[in-house]
């Protein structure tokens, strides 16, 4: 079993490069296969989701050439089959965009229902709905959608609720759709824009993204580009939340400050300074952080997938902080983690109410999934004593190289499969 094992009570210092964000890069690689030209994508996070859809391209007969760890060419040219049903395709949330993607370009697809990290139901009615709405006839049966059209017709999508996933596939089928679609109460987040910047690179005609009302002409055919994916903002959010609760003094750079901004907001509430450049934000943690509120909204509000994170520095926070988690029903799962390493929360429907204490101790944790992996590995930093963090896996589905970046920054953490060297890894540093 891999885990970090992780010597906390150290601040953390210095700087950390952040990479691309994987939820856009999700997006763009499935829309890359709507040319049969050769696309080239930059600044692509190395995490497992990544790879795990790389490889589902390439199941479908699309060539995919990674240039460097960062770097792919596809190219859809060569697709042999609109059937995408392996197995590891159904351990993404993200597989649903080859839904989108094959439907517009070859009018027909056949997708596996989508996996990912179990923090509640996340259904795909609306991406129904949408791609219903455009002239298909989407079916589900024995784990798999069927979606088939003789053509798709540009309508006019109001979507019931906001959400990401939706907006996005019914944005790459509306694309190559005849005549103009209209998608309203759309989600705004970063990653709609990159994905709808990056059509608009390969010939799509797409306006208003990142507004409620995007607006799409169809257009017959998609082109290839060269393409550099936007900084993620989860990771940067992440760093920053470790080094305000490690009070330590980070610089976050190669982020777009403006999508971080309610982090910062939220942070400096804590107590906590923020101080931005053009391309940065330097967070410096403080001795006597105190209490706040939070809500997590849609986009431009506090994102679902920092609350966890945010939650260890509420953890130590002087004061009775609130979490309230208005997107997914089955995000507080790693609470009772927290509460090993002596924090002093209580649960109650949708809302975490937490009690900050003055310090955390050391345990052995799972990491329930992606972001809360990240949150108690950040639990541990802050910890006095030696740690163990399990289930890494769910961590580096999003997170490219974390360990080695937290070492950069003084942290003491290493990675192992073997308990032995775990061990002596515990006694070397205890």
């Amino acid at each position: 079993m891999e885990q970090y094992v992780i010597r906390g009570g150290k601040p953390l210092q210095g700087e950390v490069i952040i990479g691309g964000a994987k939820n856009a890069a999700l997006g763009i690689l499935a829309a890359a296969v709507m040319t049969d030209d050769t696309v080239t994508i930059e600044n692509l996070p190395n995490v497992s989701d990544i790879n795990v859809l790389l490889q589902a391209i390439g199941s479908i007969g699309a060539g995919t050439r990674r240039i460097n760890k960062n770097v792919v060419e596809i190219s859809g040219k060569d697709i042999n089959t609109l059937c995408v049903e392996d197995d590891y395709i159904r351990k993404i949330r993200a597989s649903y965009y080859l839904l989108g993607a094959l439907l517009g370009k070859y009018k027909k697809a056949e997708v596996a229902l989508p996996g990912g990290c179990n923090i509640g139901s996340r259904p795909i009615d609306q991406h129904l709905k949408g791609l219903r709405a455009l002239g298909a006839k989407v079916e589900i049966d024995n784990g798999m959608i069927h979606a088939e059209a003789e053509r798709l017709t540009g309508a006019h999508i109001y979507f019931d609720n906001v959400s990401v996933g939706a907006t996005i596939n019914v944005m790459l089928a509306a694309c190559m759709a005849d005549g103009r679609t209209t998608l309203e109460n759309s989600a705004k987040e970063p990653h709609i824009v990159d994905v709808a910047n990056f059509l608009n690179s390969m010939g799509a005609n797409i306006k208003g993204a990142g507004t409620d009302v995007i607006r799409i002409n169809g257009v017959k055919e998609l082109h290839g580009c060269e393409y550099i994916i936007i900084p993620d903002q989860i990771e940067a959010g992440t760093f920053m939340c470790a080094a305000a609760a490690t009070k330590g003094d980070v610089t976050v750079r190669n982020i777009i400050p403006k999508h971080m901004e309610s982090v910062t907001a939220k942070l400096i509430e804590t107590g906590a300074k923020v101080m931005e450049g053009m391309d940065y934000l330097r967070v410096i943690g403080t001795d006597k952080s105190h209490a706040t509120s939070i809500k997590t909204l849609p986009y431009p509000g506090f994102p679902t997938d920092m609350q966890p994170q945010m939650a260890v520095v509420l953890a130590l926070a002087a004061g009775t902080s609130t979490i309230t988690e208005s997107i997914f029903e089955n995000r507080f799962k790693y609470v009772d983690e927290l509460i090993r390493m002596g924090a002093d929360i209580k649960v109650e429907g949708n809302i975490a109410i937490i009690h900050g204490v003055n310090g955390l101790k050391s345990a052995a944790v799972n990491a329930p999934d992606l972001r809360a992996g990240a949150a108690l590995v950040i639990a541990a930093l802050a910890a006095s004593g030696c740690s163990d963090v399990n289930e890494i896996r769910y961590i580096k589905r999003g997170y490219e190289d974390f360990d080695v970046k937290l070492r950069a920054l003084g942290a003491d953490i290493e990675e192992f499969s073997d308990e032995r060297d775990a061990l002596k890894f515990k006694l070397r540093t205890g």
